[in-house]
Order: structure tokens, then C-alpha cells, then sequence
């Protein structure tokens, strides 16, 4: 299991990083991603805090160490970014145009035109334009586990399937109640409309290789 989006109380999330590690352990994850909401007032206060966990020292589970831009203005994201990577974030997550939130229009653009970006969480009604950037630019886009953001995973499963852009399964986790199981995953794929082979792909080799890329 891999799960490349999660929060911690370093923004709006339940759990300590090391909890949130301890129980990705416990709920059998090779691989977890702290990706807590930054923008330019707590990129380095987050980053910071997160970089202390030590998260080579934990065995058994793969810790990688991101941010997720959110209600940045558009055209500011590149900037924020280079913020991001200067202050080592390893991964870099864009928030994307959800139907549950006021997130300004232009911001998927401007995720998937930049190739520092790893992933467009929850992008809502992406259009096919900027899946094509997004496979352009490597950028991967998000099938949600999370109440409301899950609402477009259909449609963004569609259009990524029609232009080749790559897919990920991810909780967006905020609480011990949101980790996703090996049960669960597939069939929140499938319901997206992905096909058995598809939903491999999208548990583990995307996951796998956006991870060798960051390396």
C-alpha cells in the first residue's frame, strides 16, 4: 500500500508524524507521504517540524517528506514551488480544483505546466487540456478516498485514461479513520471505472515509480 497525501497537525490533520507513521505501519503501507497544507506564511515552519521526525530512521516503511500548495493564487504557484524544493520538501503536492472548495480557477494549469510539480491532488473537472499537460509534464493526478473531494474521481479517472496521464489512489488523510485498506483501494478504483489491470497500475507501479523519480 501507498499513500502519498496525508496530513498531519502540522496543518489541519488529527495525529503527531509519528503516530501517523506508526499506524501506516501498523495498517501495512510500504510507503507514506506527509503532505501538510502549506503556503508562503508556513512553508518553513511545516517543513521544518517535518524534517525532525527523522523519517530514515523508521524500518520497515518508506517516509517521504512534502508539502501540499493549497489557495495559493495561480500564478504565484511556481514561485511557491521553488520555495518548497529550497526548503526540501521531496514532494510537491498541488491542491487542486475540487468541487467541495473555492479553489481559484487557473490553479490546475498551473500545477501540471510546472514538472517540479509530483502531484495534482483531487483535481476536480479537469479538462482534457490539462491531463495532456499533466502526462506532458509528468505530473500525476489523484483518485480521492476523501469525502467530497471523491465526488469527480470518475471523470478525472475517464480524461486520464483518454490522454495516457498517470494516476494515483491517495486518502488525503486527515484522522485515524481515513487510512485506506487493501480491500478498500481497489473497489474505490473500480467505482472510479478503472478495469482490474488498471487499478494494478494505479496501486503500485505509478506509486512505485513517481517514488524512484523523487529519489
Amino acid at each position: 500500500m501507498f499513500d502519498l497525501h496525508t496530513h498531519s497537525i502540522f496543518s489541519d490533520g488529527e495525529l503527531i508524524p509519528s503516530e501517523l507513521v506508526r499506524r501506516a505501519v501498523f495498517n501495512g503501507y510500504d510507503a507514506v507521504a506527509i503532505t501538510d497544507h502549506v503556503d508562503f506564511t508556513n512553508v518553513e515552519y511545516v517543513l521544518t517540524g517535518l524534517k525532525n521526525l527523522g523519517a530514515e530512521t523508521y524500518s520497515g516503511i518508506e517516509v517521504i517528506i512534502g508539502v501540499e500548495i493549497t489557495h495559493v493564487p495561480a500564478d504565484k504557484i511556481d514561485k511557491m514551488v521553488n520555495r518548497a524544493k529550497d526548503l526540501g520538501a521531496e514532494l510537491i503536492v498541488v491542491h487542486g480544483e475540487t468541487l467541495v472548495e473555492p479553489v481559484e480557477s487557473g490553479t490546475n494549469k498551473a500545477a501540471v505546466s510546472n514538472p517540479l510539480v509530483d502531484i495534482l491532488a483531487h483535481p476536480g473537472i479537469i479538462s482534457t487540456e490539462e491531463a495532456e499537460l499533466a502526462k506532458e509534464n509528468d505530473v500525476y493526478l489523484e483518485i480521492s478516498s476523501r469525502h467530497g473531494h471523491c465526488l469527480s474521481n470518475g471523470h478525472v479517472a475517464r480524461i486520464s485514461c483518454d490522454v495516457g496521464a498517470k494516476l494515483l489512489l491517495n486518502s488525503d488523510l486527515h484522522s485515524p479513520a481515513d487510512f485506506l485498506t487493501e480491500e478498500l483501494a481497489p473497489r474505490i478504483l473500480a467505482g472510479a471505472g478503472l478495469e482490474h489491470d488498471e487499478v494494478k497500475t494505479v496501486m503500485s507501479v505509478n506509486p512505485k515509480e513517481l517514488l524512484n523519480k523523487i529519489k
